[in-house]
């Protein structure tokens, strides 16, 4: 997609970008400082609407915050969805601030520390388990507060996802117990007492093929089913993970939303509701639900030209936008759409390398991409930058400030 694409996204006016209604410069001037970040509200509003208009309505939405823990967001998000996942015990801290029940808040994510499982146990919330230790940890942390820790089984799949951003599933992984070892595992859970609700499988994200997503759920279903067996109860959680992609470059095709629908709307009326009756199935998503929300803002410091190539250097840079830069697991780097945010309709100037403000090379934000003229204190707009941002960046190299959030 190119830039303009994502332009029309948020609005122009008066050659100007456009966010929440308000033009990008009264934005800047509120905000008082750059670099800053903000996220569309109404952009968030109309990704859940097309989604619900789009899946069956026995799917449930949940939230995987670790792609945007910003408060402002995590409650407006609340109170759309019907889940949250979180990564943390902080993460676990804000989804209980939230209009949401803690029943149906998650916590997946190998490497959970006892304090958090005795934390999240003490919530009540569902506990995805990653290992056999994690499994005796919380049931230690039961039996030392009383309660009846309610957990899920988090799989490892016997396939892989082919043409996703990050593989999570497949192989061996850190994530989840691989699928052979889960009926052992069941029975060690029948032996404990603890409450099992049913099962994870999230086998990659950033996946643009509709194809290839729609055949992973349909293998997860009938993983489920076999596993399901060693079950001593009705399965009643179906996490089928999610994996949907967003549309970074100018290469790639946006997610055919459509054709996903489709498939998990025969999986729903066929094995789903044939073989587990009483489960809620759910699809997680993060990326997905916010990166096309937000920008990142930065504003140009200076305008400096090297042996012919023309570099605009930001006051912002990898530090709070890593992914940006391309050294967030990107095997090949690739620029992100950008442009002037203040000029949004001027011609094309000789194309430009955006660079922050930090004492490496790989502070790259865009490179050799054409944008109107470009000058000291114009703003400069990076789109898709909703989800890994700030807190999926290095902020405290170099000791510069960090930049503002705003919901708009």
């Amino acid at each position: 997609m190119k830039p303009s694409d994502h332009v029309a996204g948020f609005g122009t006016a008066d050659g100007e970008l456009h966010v929440g209604g308000l033009p990008l410069s009264r934005l800047a001037a509120r905000v008082g400082s750059t670099p800053f970040f903000a996220y569309d509200r109404g952009l968030l509003d109309a990704r859940v609407d097309r989604l619900r208009a789009a899946l069956p309505a026995r799917i449930e939405l949940s939230f995987a915050m670790k792609a945007n823990p910003m408060p402002a967001v995590v409650q407006h998000l609340a109170r759309r969805v019907d889940r949250i996942d979180v990564a943390s015990g902080l993460e676990l801290q804000a989804a209980l601030d939230t209009t949401i029940r803690p029943d149906r808040v998650s916590f997946a994510g190998p490497g959970k520390t006892p304090a958090e499982i005795r934390q999240a146990v003490a919530a009540g919330i569902i506990i995805e388990i990653e290992s056999t230790t994690e499994l005796r940890r919380v049931v230690a942390a039961g039996d030392g507060l009383g309660l009846t820790p309610t957990i899920a089984i988090r799989v490892n799949p016997d396939f892989a996802v082919k043409g996703s951003g990050m593989r999570m599933g497949g192989g061996p992984q850190q994530f989840g117990i691989d699928a052979e070892v889960v009926p052992d595992v069941l029975r060690e859970v029948a032996a404990s007492g603890v409450n099992v609700l049913g099962f994870h499988v999230f086998a990659g994200s950033q996946n643009l093929n509709a194809a290839i997503i729609a055949e992973a759920q349909t293998r997860t279903v009938d993983l489920i089913t076999s596993l399901a067996e060693h079950l001593a109860t009705p399965v009643r959680y179906l996490n089928l993970g999610g994996g949907f992609g967003i549309p970074y470059t100018a290469k790639d095709e946006p997610l055919d939303l459509d054709a996903v629908a489709a498939n998990l709307h025969a999986l729903v009326d066929g094995p789903i509701a044939e073989r587990f009756p009483e489960a809620s199935p759910v699809i997680e998503l993060g990326r997905y639900l916010v990166g096309e929300s937000g920008i990142y803002v930065t504003r140009v410091l200076d305008r400096k030209v090297s042996r012919g190539k023309t570099y605009l250097v930001v006051d912002g840079g990898m530090h709070h936008q890593l992914a940006a830069s391309g050294n967030f697991g990107q095997a090949i780097r690739r620029n992100y759409p950008v442009v002037v945010g203040n000029r949004v309709d001027a011609a094309s100037d000789d194309p430009v390398t955006v660079v922050g403000c930090l004492c490496t090379p790989l502070d790259l934000l865009g490179d050799d991409i054409e944008l109107p003229p470009a000058d000291i204190d114009d703003l400069i707009v990076i789109f898709q930058a909703g989800a890994y941002g700030l807190t999926a960046s290095p902020t405290a190299f170099l000791g510069h400030p960090a930049p503002a959030e705003v919901l708009v």
